[in-house]
């Protein structure tokens, strides 16, 4: 029988109805975490949810888009209240958005990017917070990016790149703030990951008159020469939402198969 690394937390997941935000929630409900799928598509969370119950875990879908902070603060307080606790906070939900030129990149564009992946960051490790006090502590886990933290290359990631960054130094700013009072904070630096984000992909038509061509040698992922995996991010999550990393917080961690180190 597999060790229950997690056994009797409450954690919480933004996108946790695909990708890596439900590779973790299976995992983290594998581990005997109750686990919260907040999700703006929620038929697609309630898959998720009917998994992990059937392999003997237990879960609740909440729809909430995390553009909207009041349905992020309504999401968060709901599992808080009906659990009892909150544990573990994994801000994983974002999408890569508009790829552009910055001098034809439209605001409304800039903006979306930014309102989702920076802001509803934010919103989600804000409400989660007072939950997180009064359980004496837990860990909150950020999805970052090697865009904008080791890679610059992928030109029309502007607006994406910059929200990866601002993670990273907003998960540095909270985990010293909240130390104090037992509460981690890590972020995971996945590099190129097959889950269905390019799905929120956009680029423009004019953004081949910026690109810089590079040639990179056959296969510019070196360790498996392929992209990784949401499972492999998800081992990550787990360690970092675990007891296994009570000393770590205020880091980011890179899982990208030494990727970054070559498009760096």
């Amino acid at each position: 029988m597999t060790e229950q690394r997690l056994a009797g937390k409450v954690a919480v997941i933004t996108g946790g109805g695909s990708g890596i935000g439900k590779a973790s929630a299976l995992e983290f409900g594998r581990h005997g975490a109750k686990v919260a799928l907040l999700d703006r598509t929620p038929d697609s969370a309630e898959k998720v949810k009917k998994s992990i119950e059937e392999a003997g875990g237990t879960a609740m879908v909440v729809e909430c888009d995390i553009e909207r902070p009041e349905m992020v603060q309504q999401a968060i307080d709901r599992v808080a209240s009906e659990w009892g606790r909150l544990d573990i906070v994994f801000a994983n939900a974002g999408i890569n958005g508009a790829m552009a030129p910055i001098e034809t990149m439209d605001m409304d564009d800039w903006n979306q990017t930014i309102h989702i992946n920076l802001r509803g960051t934010f919103a989600t490790v804000k409400y989660a917070i007072p939950h997180l006090k009064a359980a004496g502590g837990g860990s909150i886990l950020i999805t970052s990016s090697i865009n904008g933290n080791r890679v610059f290359s992928n030109i029309g990631f502007s607006a994406y790149s910059t929200t990866k960054a601002g993670q990273v130094a907003f998960m540095k700013m909270a985990a010293l703030e909240l130390a104090q009072f037992g509460i981690r904070v890590n972020a995971i630096c996945p590099g190129a990951i097959t889950t269905n984000i390019d799905q929120n992909t956009f680029p423009q038509e004019d953004l081949e008159e910026v690109k810089i061509p590079v040639e990179f040698p056959e296969g510019d992922q070196p360790l498996e020469n392929g992209p990784g995996k949401p499972k492999q991010v998800a081992k990550l999550a787990l360690f970092l939402a675990s007891d296994d990393s009570d000393h770590i917080s205020g880091t980011e961690v890179y899982c990208d198969g030494t990727e970054s180190l070559l498009h760096g």
